[in-house]
């Protein structure tokens, strides 16, 4: 399995998990094979179980619109767009313009380059310009800035939409202590923290791959 392996998970049990989740389509598995060899951190990529569970949720929602936040190589934005509605839009942010780049041109090979808004920059900033009331998003940048991220969107969400967070269980050390200059373990932490004592929305935290959060805005 590509990517971030399941916590403390069988190796058989990870496989049978696998062989029973729709496949990754052609074009996935390409995207999935081509990051590997070309990017020097692929385990980045959601990858086959994520992919299918980002699909599904886009699916049972049918946002109008979606935003995502850390766009990599595309796997994830692909996966999330096949829940759209027929109109509907979603919009990708990613700070490298050679990834950026990478990621377009599969965009383009699935046919999504008119369903698919790619912008280029710190998400911070760009955020603050856009106008759409977003049904989901999903956040998988800096985890630095992951509480920026959520305070600069949480307005931007449509009453009882969601938002997907990825990464909160940080290969584990979110349990562990924490060393004096881990400043994106010590974000992740508070990030969660944060979340379980707002009151404005509910959560479930899933154990699945480096761990997967999903928020429910609740009015």
């Amino acid at each position: 399995m590509n990517g971030c392996k399941m916590l403390n998970l069988n190796p058989n049990l990870e496989n049978y998990i696998l062989n029973h989740t729709e496949p990754e389509s052609e074009l996935l598995k390409d995207l999935n094979r081509q990051t590997n060899l070309k990017m020097i951190y692929p385990r980045m990529l959601s990858g086959h179980l994520q992919g299918r569970i980002l699909s599904m949720i886009s699916k049972m929602i049918s946002p109008e619109y979606i935003l995502e936040i850390g766009t990599f190589t595309g796997y994830s934005a692909i996966c999330l767009s096949e829940g759209l509605t027929e109109n509907g839009k979603l919009i990708t942010i990613e700070i490298d313009d050679e990834i950026a780049e990478f990621a377009m041109n599969y965009f383009e090979k699935a046919n999504l380059e008119k369903k698919i808004e790619l912008l280029i920059g710190d998400a911070t900033e760009k955020i603050k310009n856009l106008n759409q009331i977003f049904d989901l998003v999903f956040i998988d940048g800096d985890k630095k800035q992951y509480a920026d991220y959520y305070d600069l969107i949480f307005d931007k969400i449509a009453s009882r939409g969601y938002i997907i967070v990825d990464n909160v269980l940080w290969s584990g050390k979110v349990i562990k202590p924490i060393e004096e200059n881990d400043f994106d373990t010590k974000a992740i932490v508070d990030f969660n923290e944060r979340i379980s004592n707002d009151n404005r929305v509910e959560n479930v935290l899933f154990p699945v791959r480096d761990g997967l959060m999903i928020i429910r805005k609740k009015l």
